[in-house]
């Protein structure tokens, strides 16, 4: 029996990042919706904001969905989880800085503040009873020791799973596996996140699969920040044969088409008729 891989996709947020994207809240719920069609596990609906995205398209998707999960994207500040957490998706993200690239340099705070911070705003999820994933950012570059301790925190304040996160791109794929062999041993689940600016997005994706993660991240046409993102079609394609992901590169090829249509202008095509 294959091994169970879910998909999560990010399109409506990391894809966004892409250079000349921008999704109107009807183009979410568009995407969103034939994303849930096909089986797609879990649908990372956006960030939050009042200001720049809408009120209402967060709550038409949690509406109108059938079965995907979804989530919201929130940074490690107790305020934006829980305008996040008003909203009532299903899970929220909470990214966390843990290189010390990000957390000295970037950030310009210590070891300490993150493991605070991010305590702060688990009680704040907790408040609102909605289950939290912890993105590790830039986990390629970070000190696996920290890694380690802080998921051990992480559990025991009833966190579940954690997203690795290549967020500059640099892993390849024998670190890769390497890197979530080495977290698989804390027990914890683990979904990994692949930016493309080696070109190893797909292999590292696929690599983090073999080597026992239970989500994989990826976007329609690969669209992302800078080079881009797991490209999810590739994904599916090649991992297929490996691994049951209750979701065919058949109706990903689909989901592009109806991308494409709406960044050349919101046309409809004969995807949307399965939403």
């Amino acid at each position: 029996m294959k091994r169970r891989i879910k998909i999560v996709d990010t399109t409506l947020r990391d894809g966004e990042q892409c250079p000349g994207v921008v999704f109107s809240p009807s183009d979410k719920v568009r995407l969103a919706l034939f994303l849930d069609s096909i089986g797609v596990s879990e649908i990372e609906a956006g960030i939050y904001d009042v200001g720049t995205e809408g009120v209402h398209y967060i709550s038409e998707i949690m509406k109108k969905k059938k079965q995907a999960a979804v989530s919201l994207w929130s940074k490690l500040n107790p305020e934006n989880v829980e305008e996040s957490a008003r909203q009532k998706p299903d899970l929220i993200h909470i990214g966390t800085p843990v290189s010390y690239t990000q957390i000295y340099n970037k950030l310009g705070k210590n070891k300490k503040w993150i493991e605070n911070s991010l305590q702060e705003c688990l009680e704040v999820a907790r408040n609102y009873n909605i289950p939290i994933t912890v993105g590790l950012e830039d986990a390629s570059r970070a000190d696996v020791a920290f890694l380690v301790s802080l998921i051990r925190l992480m559990r025991q304040k009833g966190v579940e799973t954690i997203r690795l996160a290549d967020t500059v791109g640099v892993l390849f794929p024998r670190r890769a596996g390497e890197l979530v062999r080495e977290i698989k041993q804390t027990g914890i689940m683990i979904e990994v996140h692949e930016h493309n600016d080696f070109g190893m997005a797909v292999a590292n994706s696929m690599v983090m699969a073999l080597s026992g993660a239970d989500m994989v991240d990826g976007t329609l046409l690969g669209i992302g920040e800078r080079a881009g993102n797991c490209n999810l079609y590739e994904f599916v394609h090649s991992a297929a044969r490996k691994f049951d992901l209750n979701v065919s590169s058949a109706d990903i090829k689909k989901g592009e088409n109806l991308l494409k249509s709406i960044m050349n202008g919101g046309k409809k095509n004969d995807s949307e008729d399965q939403i």
